[in-house]
């Protein structure tokens, strides 16, 4: 018998083609977009791999643990590493950038995350960029989180490379990424005798086998799923509107900081400043002497499809995330998870307010 999930007409290079072209609009980039048939972390490596060297220096930008995964990256190619680390209940600024760059002129490349789901802040990608360009760094950037979540204009932010994932705000599947390539990466990447070549980690196969031809002729098989419901994670952002997309999820990180703060029990958001707070995910600090993994599970066994984890390795004890994105980024999910945490709190025996934290998300949402 047949299966709609299963028995799929292959993907034609003109289809797959059709996709980059409106990932390329959702970036606001006319440089060159790859979609890549992996989870992001594939692109992600392939663009250090490609635009690092030995003899390169870096300046790695560390808020959180996609950096510090991008630093080993970076020393494993043999470039000269210089991080540039702030805490994780921050943001980086664009002048600690700009005096990183002043106290070393000869960094040619700079890795950012724009948006730490893991640790919920956000990095203002526009001002630094601007401050990279001036320096003429290579400047790479992973958007995975951020994507669909607040603005993102590659182009016009002077982005490199642009890594994005289709997983979290976009609201597809995780099997899927893509990269805008510009110009200046095409021409440094092609110039490193140890980018990757005849390897699945390479965009310069995919630029000599796929772009430089037309794109006419794909060189791997297409992964129908993915891509066909990358296709339509895109589409569902086009229907309701990029704006009101990231609109929905700003409104969602502002409910659920401004109710975790009214629900009281000793919760307290993990990123100090609401302008560093990623719009993708609230992390919130689990009052002293409670592990957040205990709470967490109480949450769940409340209602186990509520977005909420513990955070990630050194934080688990300490972080609880709230991830509203995607189709989680609605007022009733927001006011679900602090509900749940608040019974939770209660049950550890923390004196907590819901209907106060139901009433200030509702209000901060409006």
């Amino acid at each position: 018998m047949t299966h709609p999930l299963l028995d799929l007409a292959p993907l034609t290079a003109a289809h797959f083609a059709s996709i980059e072209r409106r990932v390329a609009a959702l970036l606001g980039t006319e440089q060159d977009v790859v979609v890549m048939q992996g989870e992001a972390l594939l692109p992600l490596e392939g663009c250090i791999r490609g635009g690092a060297h030995p003899g390169s220096t870096a300046l790695n930008v560390v808020t959180g643990p996609y950096g510090q995964t991008f630093g080993n990256w970076l020393r494993d190619c043999g470039a000269n590493v210089v991080d540039l680390e702030v805490p994780f209940h921050t943001a980086v600024s664009a002048d600690q950038v700009a005096q990183a760059l002043a106290d070393h002129p000869e960094i040619d490349f700079v890795s950012l995350v724009h948006a730490e789901a893991a640790t919920g802040n956000t990095n203002p990608v526009a001002e630094i960029g601007e401050v990279v360009r001036a320096h003429g760094a290579l400047f790479m950037v992973d958007a995975v989180a951020s994507v669909a979540a607040e603005p993102l204009l590659v182009d016009a932010w002077g982005v490199d490379l642009c890594v994005i994932g289709a997983q979290k705000a976009m609201g597809g599947p995780a099997g899927v990424s893509a990269v805008s390539v510009s110009e200046r990466a095409w021409e440094r990447i092609a110039a490193n005798p140890d980018a990757p070549r005849s390897s699945y980690l390479s965009l310069l196969d995919w630029k000599h086998r796929w772009i430089d031809g037309g794109r006419t002729t794909l060189p791997h098989a297409p992964a129908q799923l993915e891509m066909l419901a990358l296709e339509a994670c895109v589409e569902r952002i086009e229907a309701e509107g990029a704006e009101v997309v990231m609109a929905r999820h700003a409104s969602a990180a502002a409910a659920t900081r401004a109710g975790s703060l009214a629900l009281g029990g000793g919760l307290a958001p993990y990123v100090h400043e609401a302008r560093d707070a990623a719009p993708v995910a609230t992390t919130l600090r689990a009052p002293a002497g409670v592990d957040a993994r205990e709470l967490v599970a109480a949450a769940l066994a409340v209602d186990p499809s509520l977005p909420l984890i513990a955070g990630g390795g050194a934080l688990a004890k300490e972080m609880i995330r709230v991830n509203h994105y995607g189709v989680d980024a609605t007022c009733g999910v927001v006011q679900s998870c602090l509900a749940a945490l608040g019974a939770a709190l209660a049950g550890h025996g923390g004196t907590v307010d819901l209907e106060a934290a139901r009433r200030t998300a509702g209000e901060s949402w409006a």
